[in-house]
């Protein structure tokens, strides 16, 4: 089983779920995500700030299995990709 804990900022939890259910999973419990061979717990954390800006932080703790786990992961980064300065 391969574990893995990040933390992103600048996405709500809204998004990451709707994000994790796209690339197949079911939202089970309370900010937990699983889809074949894999889980993923949410937890909102406090906002990062840098001086007067403020940008919401998520953590996700994903488990998946090491036959899905690359898939799973390419599909996750495409998602999170996102514009910015």
């Amino acid at each position: 089983m391969i574990q893995q804990t990040r933390e992103l900022r600048g996405i709500p939890l809204w998004l990451l779920k709707a994000y994790l259910v796209e690339i197949g999973g079911n939202e089970l419990d309370c900010g937990v995500i699983q889809g074949l061979g894999w889980k993923i717990q949410l937890q909102q954390l406090a906002d990062y700030q840098v001086g007067s800006i403020r940008v919401g932080q998520v953590r996700l703790e994903l488990e998946a299995d090491p036959a899905v786990f690359p898939a799973l992961n390419e599909a996750l980064e495409k998602k999170l990709l996102r514009a910015g300065g």
